[in-house]
């Protein structure tokens, strides 16, 4: 056994401790709730979760925008986040002096990507909720954003999301491992989507991973792959080509590296800026991003930068624009493998059109007997 092995071992056993008690205080949180001492309430609206069972990086936000892509125009939709790093507190709905300070990088990203969604953040969601309905009667269908692990709250369909690269079921409960509680605690899910996965996993692959998940008979397993769509331009939001382009790539999420893989494989040249996930850029590190520019021996060079970054770098908008210096947002979405999205889109749109006909049918039961 080497050094860091010896090592990596002495860690784990120092940590093991607090990993148990951390454990048991999540496990007798679960069995009061699955016992009905906690109770969880359920809402008329159809409300759909997406979280995971670990600690970040498993591309939940491409999922998010996938389901608002999928229903914005058939319902009236709002999303529900805490609001991870905010500066406020309490509810709060964005409007338009909303910015990354006030509710989030990630709900700051949906609320300038999709001009007609209700974007809420509330660190509690059972009481949040009610405020969002209060405030926006019309809301037909909410989706909550990193809530997993909310059990006040009783979704209609939970949908949970695992890494390829590093599934639950091969994940340890903090701090020994990133999972928030246990393996078992995926036998709430409705729903299970492995993300990231490679584009040329073929079915064998898959079929692996689903024996070693073992879903409940009610639960749907499906596969998504990244996708990177068309980049356009920080200040004017007109598309972008980075052909024959050398970029200083700047980011702030938790695995940057199929990113800059990405990014390596489609320009000349690659400079990387990583900060920590949810980092909120300061005049030191503007500082640093224009000198990485300046001093980038490249022709024809750009800053690229995520769309979670850009809400919060939008803070510093006219700052930006003073440096004259081409900065290209590269989106982020989700495809689904083995042609599983007509699928994933049945389920989730089943429910809310059974979710609100019920609702519709109770309506005028009740206005029939008034």
């Amino acid at each position: 056994m080497n050094q860091r092995n010896v090592l990596f071992s002495l860690v784990r056993i120092l940590l093991a401790p607090f990993a148990l008690i951390y454990g048991a205080v999540v496990w007798l949180r679960n069995r009061l709730y699955d016992s009905g001492i906690f109770s969880s309430v359920e809402f008329s609206p159809p409300v759909i979760s997406v979280g995971n069972l670990s600690t970040g990086g498993t591309g939940k936000t491409p999922h998010v925008e996938y389901l608002i892509g999928l229903l914005q125009y058939r319902f009236q939709v709002a999303t529900m986040s805490r609001g991870y790093k905010r500066r406020t507190q309490g509810f709060l709905l964005a409007d338009a002096d909303t910015n990354a300070l006030r509710i989030g990088d990630e709900p700051m990203q949906y609320h300038m990507k999709y001009p007609d969604l209700v974007v809420s953040v509330a660190e509690e969601r059972i009481t949040g909720i009610p405020t969002l309905l209060q405030k926006r009667p019309q809301v037909e269908v909410i989706l909550l954003d990193d809530a997993y692990q909310h059990r006040s709250v009783k979704a209609g369909v939970n949908v949970l999301i695992t890494d390829h690269s590093k599934p639950f079921y091969t994940d340890r409960i903090l701090p020994l491992g990133s999972l928030r509680e246990s393996r078992s605690a995926y036998k709430r899910a409705d729903v299970i989507i492995v993300s990231k996965c490679p584009r040329d996993m073929n079915r064998a692959m898959a079929d692996e991973i689903i024996a070693k998940i073992n879903p409940l008979p009610h639960q749907k397993v499906f596969f998504t792959a990244i996708s990177y769509r068309q980049p356009y331009d920080f200040m004017t939001g007109e598309p972008v080509s980075l052909r024959g382009k050398s970029a200083v790539l700047v980011c702030c999420i938790a695995k940057p590296a199929p990113l800059v893989r990405y990014l390596q494989d489609e320009l000349k040249q690659v400079h990387v800026l990583s900060y920590p996930d949810h980092h909120y850029f300061v005049s030191h590190d503007l500082e640093e991003i224009k000198e990485a520019h300046g001093n980038f021996e490249a022709a024809d060079k750009i800053i690229v930068t995520t769309e979670k970054d850009a809400a919060r770098l939008h803070l510093h908008y006219e700052k930006l624009k003073e440096w004259n210096v081409p900065i290209v947002v590269l989106p982020i979405g989700v495809s689904f493998l083995f042609n599983q999205g007509n699928e994933f889109d049945t389920v989730v749109l089943q429910y809310v059109e059974q979710t609100l006909a019920e609702n519709n049918q109770m309506f005028h039961g009740n206005q029939e007997i008034i």
